[in-house]
């Protein structure tokens, strides 16, 4: 009789530690399960944050190109990238606080370009469009239309037609000639005039119409 109560005994004690083993198997892989997706969800999380851009920075910096970087970047972290400022470089019209984004084009001038600019006599503006870097969210440009309307080149004077960079009295009178007999269709009709190539076109663009 007590040999039976021990087999029992034993019998009931296997089986708790059975029972205990296996709710312990149990939580041991939901705990893992649970780690593993909040991993996943961190890498995940982590993925959204680097995502990158390319940004093209030129001008007074030691290593002006294309770099690729993270969109939580900054200007003033694609100077850094860039080697830093060369000694000449001014900021004067730079916001060094900026976002970067795709395709974005960061224009460093130096002391000499900005006093040129002022020396011209010429209101100049810190603007992100229409600028010296054509068609693209420029960081640091100056505008040298002083806010002006673009130049309609089928109606403007002669003198108007001079303030565009490039363009001379003798250019004005061609301009003006050339349209008298065929009128400009599209500002690219421009390059149609002899002395006017692709590098002039280039500076007036942003600020001519038809």
């Amino acid at each position: 009789m007590k040999n039976n109560k021990k087999i029992i005994l034993c019998i009931f004690l296997v089986i708790i530690l059975g029972i205990f083993y296996i709710i312990n198997i149990f939580f041991d892989k939901e705990e893992i399960r649970a780690t593993s997706i909040e991993k996943v969800e961190v890498k995940e999380e982590v993925a959204q944050d680097s995502e990158l851009v390319k940004v093209d920075i030129k001008g007074a910096v030691k290593n002006p190109g294309v770099y690729e970087v993270s969109v939580n970047n900054r200007v003033i972290d694609v100077i850094k990238i860039a080697g830093g400022l060369n000694k000449s470089a001014n900021t004067e019209y730079i916001n060094l606080a900026k976002n970067v984004t795709d395709e974005m084009i960061i224009w460093i001038y130096t002391d000499s370009e900005i006093r040129e600019f002022m020396d011209s006599n010429v209101k100049y503006e810190y603007i992100e469009k229409e600028c010296h870097c054509p068609d693209v969210d420029s960081s640091a440009c100056i505008n040298e239309n002083n806010g002006k309307d673009k130049v309609n080149i089928n109606t403007a004077t002669k003198e108007e037609l001079m303030t565009l960079s490039g363009i001379g009295e003798a250019k004005a009178l061609s301009i003006i000639e050339y349209r008298e007999n065929t009128p400009f269709k599209t500002i690219e009709d421009l390059k149609n005039i002899s002395g006017i190539g692709d590098s002039i076109f280039a500076e007036i663009k942003d600020f001519i119409t038809v």
